[in-house]
């Protein structure tokens, strides 16, 4: 499962490798995701699930200073604010810490997190691998037609 974790990881990194700004900031259709908005919002997801909610440790920064209940896309919004060497150390950070945090368990995947997921519930390792599987997986199928429609890159 880290395997397929790693893979879906990489597949996210070759999609946003090299842009510069207005390539993070490029919107398509009728949505106001972008590619910035996608490796900020996965650098907290990192966080989130492997620091925060698998151990318990207070949330690191910038997530620890955010009113996420008056502003719950604030990792999508705020990427536009951010150049795009922040937001690629930020990412490539929260991949090093949650690789951490994930050796820590040592290869114990029923082991249970430290605090509840929404539903009230603590969940496994297990369970929040296959969970940030479906998540990079979901967000390299949108980064697969952003990158396309930046600069005509297709592929893994």
């Amino acid at each position: 499962m880290i395997g397929f974790l790693e893979y879906q990881r990489a597949t996210f990194a070759h999609k946003t490798h090299g842009l510069d700004a207005a390539g993070l900031a490029a919107r398509i259709a009728a949505s106001s995701m972008t590619l910035g908005g996608m490796l900020n919002h996965l650098a907290f997801v990192e966080d989130h699930w492997f620091s925060h909610i698998l151990w318990g440790n207070e949330r690191g920064q910038p997530w620890r200073a955010v009113d996420w209940d008056s502003d719950p896309d604030w990792d999508w919004r705020t990427a536009a604010d951010c150049s795009p060497q922040l937001l690629t150390d930020r990412w490539r950070a929260s991949l090093e810490a949650s690789r951490r945090h994930l050796g820590a368990v040592d290869g114990d995947l029923s082991a249970s997190s430290a605090l509840a997921a929404r539903t009230g519930d603590t969940v496994s390792v297990r369970w929040i691998l296959v969970h940030m599987i479906e998540e990079y997986a979901r967000h390299n199928g949108h980064a697969d037609l952003f990158r396309e429609a930046i600069d005509g890159s297709v592929g893994e």
